[in-house]
């Protein structure tokens, strides 16, 4: 009995380990129309959502949209192989919408005089585990920022301008090891 029950909690923490998948946190970088790496986005499963901590550099200061396309492919410079906003639930665009967002709409992001962005912000319908608004469903999504703000309401994306960064949101995402310009270097932190 002691031995069943022994095999018994070993399969069920092996098999709790294989769901986990490493999916949370996950960080993926996010790259400029010139395709230079300026910063990462950091994906963490929440009881109540998905929290996206974003930072990156070199946006023009002021105002920008922010969200979630349905394609993992960031093809610069307009990064339009996105595809749309990601819309699982095909509900109409904005977060000041009566009848409710795009899973993959976000509050708009503000770069500092130096075009600088640290925010966290959250998709409170989206998941990292398995499920229809999980942003790695299929192959993955991608984040996009674009070079005005995200009006709210305006269909089908919140008239915020062209796309001008982009990143795949992708089980893979963060394995790319391009090093991060919002981060001092290693080298000289060494010195």
């Amino acid at each position: 009995m002691k031995l069943c029950f022994g095999s018994l909690l070993l399969l069920f923490i092996v098999l709790s380990g294989c769901s986990n998948d490493q999916r949370s946190p996950l960080e993926t970088s996010i790259y400029n129309s010139e395709n230079d790496k300026i910063g990462t986005a950091t994906f963490t499963e929440r009881p109540e959502g998905v929290e996206v901590a974003v930072k990156v550099e070199g946006l023009e200061p002021g105002v920008h949209g922010i969200h979630i396309h349905e394609f993992p492919k960031c093809e610069a410079p307009d990064f339009k192989s996105a595809g749309n906003h990601f819309n699982p639930k095909s509900k109409d665009h904005g977060l000041m919408n009566a009848d409710g967002a795009h899973a993959g709409d976000m509050a708009n992001i503000e770069a500092d005089p130096s075009g600088m962005v640290d925010t966290k912000l959250m998709l409170p319908e989206a998941k990292l585990k398995e499920a229809q608004t999980s942003l790695l469903r299929k192959e993955g999504t991608s984040i996009i920022i674009t070079s005005g703000p995200d009006d709210g309401m305006t269909q089908p994306a919140g008239d915020s301008g062209e796309r001008v960064a982009c990143g795949k949101i992708t089980i893979k995402a963060d394995e790319d090891e391009t090093s991060d310009p919002t981060e001092p270097d290693k080298k000289q932190k060494e010195e």
